[in-house]
């Protein structure tokens, strides 16, 4: 069994590569600040637990109720945005997976509560998640999620540093399937989370995911050469997880396709300096 917040700080004093077991705001308060370089989560959606029909399943907790209050849900979520920020380095970034939600014909949308945080929005990108339609509905069929990348600025510069071309290029529409080969309720694919670190950390660093599950961003951290660091309130969730990472090299094929993609023949920055080149060996015109 992974142990407890408290164990590990009593008997440690680097919570690297580590899965604790706890509720994610409890977890959050008792780290130091500025220690996390990356984190991405996709958090329990308050969806009620309901039913949602024939293409997608009912999403059900272990030990979590799905079913709170929707003015408690987004204050307890704005607390963790807030510690995470707390707890993330200065140039450091959050990707927030979330969904637009409606409650009796009225859309929720996440950036109702994101706004409500230190953290400063960067970029909404859409994962289309190619899933079957639906005939019948209220509106159109919603096939999509939402990521959010929220940025912590370093230097008081809000834009924060330019990506490399070979990621860039991915474009915000991220498309892919949802894991379906997986026992936790609502996990996303690990193409995802390769793909976020990948494009962000170009060195060393560590990954928080403060709803970590089935451990599918903890895995993706681990084998691109990271030090992971996850948080999750059920015990089963834990012991999923740290299994997963005791074998994560059997998802390495996973991780290399996605790899593949950030890859460029020549970038931006190199054409430019290139056609600089050009233009100052070039004989005058005549």
């Amino acid at each position: 069994m992974p142990p407890s917040l408290s164990e590990v700080l009593a008997s440690m004093t680097d919570y690297r590569n580590q899965i604790i077991c706890d509720k994610t705001l409890s977890a959050l308060k008792k780290l130091p600040d500025e220690v996390i370089d990356l984190s991405i989560t996709s958090p329990p959606y308050n969806k009620q637990e309901k039913n949602n029909g024939r293409l997608v399943k009912r999403v059900v907790y272990d030990t979590y109720k799905d079913q709170r209050p929707e003015a408690d849900y987004q204050a307890d979520q704005i607390a963790v945005l807030d510690q995470i920020y707390r707890v993330t380095k200065p140039g450091g970034s959050f990707f927030y997976n979330h969904k637009l939600r409606y409650l009796n014909g009225v859309m929720i949308h996440p950036l109702d509560w994101l706004k409500q945080t230190q953290w400063l929005l960067k970029q909404e990108l859409v994962w289309d998640r190619t899933i079957a339609g639906n005939i019948r509905g209220w509106r159109f069929w919603q096939v999509e999620e939402r990521i959010f990348w929220l940025y912590k600025p370093q230097n008081n510069q809000p834009k924060g540093p330019e990506l490399d071309s070979a990621d860039a290029k991915l474009t915000s529409i991220w498309r892919g399937v949802p894991e379906n080969n997986n026992s936790h309720p609502a996990p996303f694919p690990l193409w995802l989370p390769a793909r976020i670190i990948i494009s962000l950390l170009k060195k060393p660093g560590l990954v928080c995911d403060p709803y970590a599950g089935s451990g599918t961003t903890l895995v993706a951290a681990k084998l691109l050469g990271h030090d992971y660091l996850g948080i999750d309130l059920d015990k089963s969730y834990c012991r999923m997880a740290a299994a997963r990472l005791s074998q994560a090299e059997s998802e390495q094929e996973q991780v290399d396709k996605e790899k593949d993609l950030h890859r460029v023949v020549k970038s931006y920055g190199r054409r430019k300096q290139e056609a600089a080149e050009r233009n100052r060996t070039r004989p005058p015109a005549s």
